[in-house]
């Protein structure tokens, strides 16, 4: 006797439903569009009869605490990073700090670059729960250790040993897949996506708040060793709440991955008399991945949805914090961090409030589609600011420049109406995952198939800051004005393109379709 496992519906189903739909049409598959294709493909999907599958609220809350881990120690550092490479007296020129903190910046994501897939595959053999808690604990410990280190190459070490184990981020996605079923993803992963517009915030507070103790609190933190490691606090901070995630997840963190737990129900239900066991299945090889015209159309374009929203973060505090009169607005750091936080508020409201209603009402691809397409208005809206604040601005004895209060507010209704607009093509990422989990060719290639796809998204995310940031200095030094704006048109066009990948994504649920369910000959 074989005993199956029965805990949570996913995507993925024997064919033995399949088939009997089929065998119950008189014409199985001669829609053409691709609506009708994805109407077929949703009818083979298990339903209850008692409506939406009930979501497992305490699954779902670990999963979300373990993932603030990332977004927290991504961001914390950055408050506190230029300050930190003037402190270990790299150079005497200030212009050149950037260069080392970006250096800085970029280690994490390149480190994950290169073993988020890896990770992932090594999920699909030993189980989900180990491979997160392995992670969590050794991106505390890279943070911690960057608070200890004392020059650039220990900062660069500890930064990538933390990015090193934060390529669990897809493990923990595969999970989110493995406890939902398609009448309930629309709920759980608007939740799942909250939490790294969440993260954002609390990390760059944690750096902001606890950077040099010694400073702020001497009555506490005044002795030698925290003014010899003045970025230390915020790190144990930030390594404190990963490891009470790690303790939480330990004993909260249930296996979710389909052979292990299918495993230990065998192992209690089997009998000497019917001791057969099924074969676990093996994940698909990349090759076999990348075949897929579906899995392949999603890579592409989620790579191009990373890099895309990664520049917009980067050239809009670039462009804040630029001169008027070389096509900036001029804001001070205080206000760059205040519009930085409403940002995260206005993509925390979206995905609670709007998020669970649109993936209800509005087919997948379609949806992908339009929040990418967003992002080139987006940049096409951005020097805009600047017309307004030329209008309004002022020149003080001091040389530094402002502008009018009406022109302030002016400036920041466009703001908000800008960040708004970035932060619902930002949606897309809550849609990429749901496709990635109906992409997967089976339930043991769940975690592989998020390690590929995440794998060009944190290429994008390792290399887009630097092409952004470069492409931004290159245009706004130039005298002649209309060259200052070179930047939009490349980000305009690098836009397009990513909005023009992200329509064969349906091309691809086409084909997905058509090979699930081929046509009778």
């Amino acid at each position: 006797m074989v005993v199956k496992h029965h805990g949570s519906t996913s995507s993925y189903d024997s064919n033995a439903s399949d088939e009997t739909l089929l065998n119950d049409e008189e014409q199985p598959f001669l829609h053409e569009d691709l609506e009708d294709a994805i109407k077929l493909e949703s009818r083979t999907r298990p339903t209850r009869s008692h409506g939406v599958t009930p979501l497992p609220m305490a699954q779902l809350a670990t999963l979300c605490i373990v993932r603030l881990v990332d977004p927290i120690m991504f961001t914390q550092i950055f408050p506190y990073v230029n300050e930190m490479i003037d402190h270990l007296h790299l150079t005497e020129d200030p212009s050149k700090t950037g260069l080392y903190s970006g250096i800085v910046e970029s280690s994490f994501a390149i480190a994950q670059l290169f073993t988020i897939y890896q990770w992932a595959r090594l999920s699909d053999r030993i189980g989900r729960k180990p491979v997160i808690l392995i992670g969590i604990t050794g991106i505390a410990t890279g943070t911690i250790m960057m608070g200890l280190s004392s020059s650039l190459w220990g900062v660069i070490f500890a930064r990538s040993l933390a990015g090193f184990f934060s390529g669990n981020s897809a493990v923990v996605q595969s999970v989110i897949g493995e406890i939902t079923d398609h009448t309930n993803q629309a709920v759980a992963f608007p939740i799942y996506g909250l939490c790294w517009p969440l993260g954002a915030i609390i990390g760059p507070l944690i750096g902001g708040t606890f950077a040099n103790p010694a400073d702020k609190w001497p009555q506490w933190f005044g002795n030698e060793f925290w003014r010899s490691y003045p970025y230390l606090l915020p790190a144990v901070m930030a390594a404190s709440l990963a490891m009470c995630g790690a303790v939480f997840g330990f004993f909260a963190l249930e296996e979710t991955h389909p052979s292990k737990r299918r495993a230990r129900a065998d192992s209690l239900a089997s009998s000497p008399i019917d001791g057969y066991q099924e074969k676990p299945q093996q994940p698909a090889s990349i090759g076999s991945l990348l075949s897929n015209p579906l899995i392949r159309a999603l890579s592409f374009s989620g790579g191009a949805l990373s890099f895309t929203n990664t520049a917009f973060d980067v050239i809009f505090v670039l462009y804040c914090y630029t001169p008027i009169r070389t096509g900036g607005i001029a804001f001070t750091a205080a206000e760059i961090g205040f519009a930085l936080a409403s940002s995260g508020l206005i993509a925390a409201g979206l995905q609670v409030f709007f998020m669970p209603y649109l993936l209800r009402r509005f087919d997948h691809a379609k949806m992908y589609n339009t929040c990418v397409g967003i992002f080139p208005w987006v940049f096409l809206l951005l020097p805009l600011l600047n017309l307004v604040a030329r209008r309004g601005a002022v020149l003080g004895a001091d040389g530094v420049e402002s502008v009018t209060p009406a022109t302030k507010a002016a400036l920041w209704a466009g703001i908000a109406l800008l960040l708004a607009l970035a932060r619902s093509a930002a949606l897309a990422f809550s849609v990429n995952m749901i496709l990635i989990k109906n992409s997967a060719p089976d339930p043991a290639s769940l975690g592989v198939t998020n390690g590929l796809i995440l794998f060009a998204m944190c290429g994008a995310r390792a290399f887009g800051p630097a092409f952004a940031s470069s492409l931004f200095a290159f245009s706004v030094g130039f005298a002649w004005w209309p060259l200052r704006y070179v930047w939009v048109v490349v980000m305009v066009g690098l836009a397009a393109l990513a909005t023009t990948l992200s329509r064969r994504i349906a091309d691809g649920m086409r084909a997905h379709a058509l090979q699930q369910h081929p046509r009778p000959s």
